[in-house]
Protein backbone atom coordinates (compact mmCIF):
# COMPACT_ATOMS: atom_id res chain seq x y z
CA UNK A 1 0.00 0.00 0.00
CA UNK A 2 2.99 2.19 0.80
CA UNK A 3 4.40 1.83 -2.53
CA UNK A 4 1.03 2.54 -4.57
CA UNK A 5 0.84 5.48 -2.63
CA UNK A 6 4.35 6.70 -3.02
CA UNK A 7 3.84 5.99 -7.28
CA UNK A 8 0.41 8.24 -6.82
CA UNK A 9 2.51 11.15 -5.29
CA UNK A 10 5.17 10.86 -8.26
CA UNK A 11 2.54 10.53 -10.64
CA UNK A 12 1.39 13.87 -9.81
CA UNK A 13 5.03 15.39 -9.31
CA UNK A 14 5.69 14.41 -12.88
CA UNK A 15 2.41 15.87 -14.31
CA UNK A 16 0.36 18.68 -12.22
CA UNK A 17 3.16 19.90 -9.84
CA UNK A 18 3.96 23.32 -10.91
CA UNK A 19 7.29 22.32 -9.31
CA UNK A 20 8.05 19.16 -11.22
CA UNK A 21 5.59 18.85 -13.52
CA UNK A 22 5.49 19.44 -17.55
CA UNK A 23 2.08 20.86 -17.46
CA UNK A 24 2.18 23.98 -15.53
CA UNK A 25 5.64 24.28 -15.91
CA UNK A 26 7.43 27.58 -15.80
CA UNK A 27 3.78 28.62 -13.78
CA UNK A 28 3.87 31.42 -10.96
CA UNK A 29 2.55 28.82 -8.89
CA UNK A 30 5.75 27.35 -6.56
CA UNK A 31 5.88 26.26 -3.36
CA UNK A 32 6.69 28.40 -0.40
CA UNK A 33 8.89 25.55 1.41
CA UNK A 34 11.82 23.44 0.35
CA UNK A 35 11.52 20.90 -0.37
CA UNK A 36 8.16 20.90 -2.18
CA UNK A 37 4.96 20.21 -0.31
CA UNK A 38 4.67 16.83 -2.40
CA UNK A 39 8.24 16.18 -2.16
CA UNK A 40 7.76 16.66 2.06
CA UNK A 41 4.95 14.03 2.08
CA UNK A 42 6.50 11.41 -0.47
CA UNK A 43 9.51 11.57 2.14
CA UNK A 44 7.32 11.69 5.01
CA UNK A 45 5.90 9.15 4.48
CA UNK A 46 8.64 6.78 2.71
CA UNK A 47 9.86 7.88 6.78
CA UNK A 48 7.18 6.98 8.82
CA UNK A 49 4.66 5.24 6.99
CA UNK A 50 1.15 6.24 5.72
CA UNK A 51 -0.66 7.47 8.86
CA UNK A 52 2.47 9.22 10.32
CA UNK A 53 3.62 10.68 6.90
CA UNK A 54 0.24 11.25 5.55
CA UNK A 55 -0.35 13.05 8.86
CA UNK A 56 2.83 15.54 8.35
CA UNK A 57 2.03 15.86 4.86
CA UNK A 58 -1.14 17.04 5.73
CA UNK A 59 0.10 19.56 8.02
CA UNK A 60 2.80 21.27 6.15
CA UNK A 61 -0.35 21.15 3.39
CA UNK A 62 -2.38 23.23 5.57
CA UNK A 63 0.61 25.30 6.37
CA UNK A 64 1.61 26.32 2.65
CA UNK A 65 -0.52 29.56 2.49
CA UNK A 66 0.01 33.32 1.48
CA UNK A 67 0.05 34.18 4.85
CA UNK A 68 3.23 31.79 5.68
CA UNK A 69 6.56 32.93 5.60
CA UNK A 70 8.08 29.73 3.83
CA UNK A 71 11.15 28.14 4.27
CA UNK A 72 13.52 24.96 4.26
CA UNK A 73 11.83 22.00 6.34
CA UNK A 74 12.83 18.78 6.16
CA UNK A 75 11.11 15.59 7.34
Amino acid sequence: MKKIVLNIIRMYQKTLSPDHGFIFSGSFLRCRFYPSCSQYTHDAIEKYGIVGGGARGVKRIFRCNPFSKGGVDLA
